[in-house]
């Protein structure tokens, strides 16, 4: 049996090429996979002559072009054919590897994607889903719930917004390995008659879904309490509300800091709390978790963390072969496919009328 085969941007991200190939090799000491490091090749022979790793687990794709910050994606992924992200996206759409990591910029990354890689039949967007950490009111193993789309999409139809839950609920159900995913769907009240009439459709759709375990609608409010497994939202709206969290987190840890430098007290009081305050910032590290699948596409893709260290592309690692493993892809196309058949013409019909 063939091993599993990562293709790797090795250009993209602000660490990058040295965490990235460094992430690499600590992926490949722990795992029997295979992996394309894509980029500069100068650069990346460079970093290995100085790493051990297992013969014929690294191979090295190289390219010639290099994409500019200022660069929009569309423009960087027509005209710089040659660059890492683009090369990438076309060995994975050409059916050479089985899933592909970056952690350059997230729209080249959706952008490339999109253009190289076959959707799953029937998805009519890819969304991007990120993890963030709850109070685990369901008592999870783990503290954390799934949200999408976070950035892939500005705004969405009724119907995309039913296929990003039946897409998390099978991205929790896989990777987590929680049976039945709670679902829920972001709005500005509790009530099924709050929110714009694609919200008040969304809601009815879900409940109606024999195969989604439906919470309901969930408020700003709730969102860290861990009631639902998986909350379904806009892009615009998603990203708005993961960016918060992440500046929230930012600043407790600055204010932290003053904290234990101002006051006798506080400093006694913080060195206390030194052991959940540790564990706090593992539950909230993102480089515990690898990165944000994009999901929908034929393929894994998973956007690591512009800032990803060589643990986190280490993870993204790890967590695109368990998907690839556990054929994520294959329950997700399941689920979409299950979603039209037990759907009637006439609810597609209302759903496109009202979009």
């Amino acid at each position: 049996m063939n091993p599993i085969t990562i293709v790797v941007d090795a250009m993209g991200g602000d660490n990058a090429p040295q965490a990235v190939i460094r992430g690499v090799v600590m992926a490949a000491k722990d795992n029997p996979v295979k992996i394309i490091l894509v980029g500069d090749e100068k650069s990346i022979k460079k970093e290995l002559a100085n790493q051990k790793y297992p013969e014929g687990s690294i191979v090295i794709h190289p390219t010639d072009e290099q994409i500019d910050m200022d660069e929009t994606p569309q423009e960087a992924v027509t005209k710089k054919t040659g660059s890492s992200i683009v090369q990438a996206a076309q060995i994975l759409g050409a059916d050479k590897a089985d899933a592909l990591i970056s952690a350059g910029s997230t729209g080249t990354v959706v952008f490339a994607s999109a253009k190289y890689i076959p959707r799953i039949y029937g998805v009519r967007r890819t969304a991007i889903a990120t993890v963030y950490p709850t109070l685990n009111e369901l008592k999870r193993d783990d503290y954390l719930a799934l949200m999408l789309d976070v950035g892939a999409n500005i705004h969405s139809s009724s119907e995309e917004l039913v296929q990003f839950a039946l897409m998390g609920a099978g991205y929790v159900s896989e990777v987590r390995g929680i049976e039945k995913p709670i679902v829920a769907l972001l709005n500005i009240g509790e009530e099924e008659t709050k929110g714009g009439e694609k919200m008040k459709l969304t809601y009815q759709i879900l409940k109606k879904i024999p195969n989604i375990n439906f919470y309901g609608n969930i408020e700003g409010k709730d969102l860290m309490r861990g009631v639902a497994d998986v909350i379904v939202t806009e892009g615009f709206v998603g990203n708005t509300v993961i960016k918060t969290l992440e500046g929230a987190a930012q600043t407790v840890s600055h204010l932290g800091k003053i904290a234990f430098k101002t006051k006798l007290m506080w400093k006694i009081g913080l060195i206390m709390l030194s052991k959940g305050i540790q564990a706090l910032k593992e539950v909230t590290d993102y480089s515990e978790y690898g990165g944000a699948p994009l999901l929908g596409f034929e393929k894994i893709v998973i956007i690591a963390h512009g800032r990803s260290n060589p643990k986190a592309i280490s993870n993204a690692i790890k967590v695109a072969s368990k998907c690839v493993r556990d054929d994520l892809c294959g329950h997700i196309s399941h689920k979409i496919k299950d979603y039209e058949i037990d759907t009637s013409r006439e609810f597609f019909q209302m759903v496109r009328e009202s979009d």
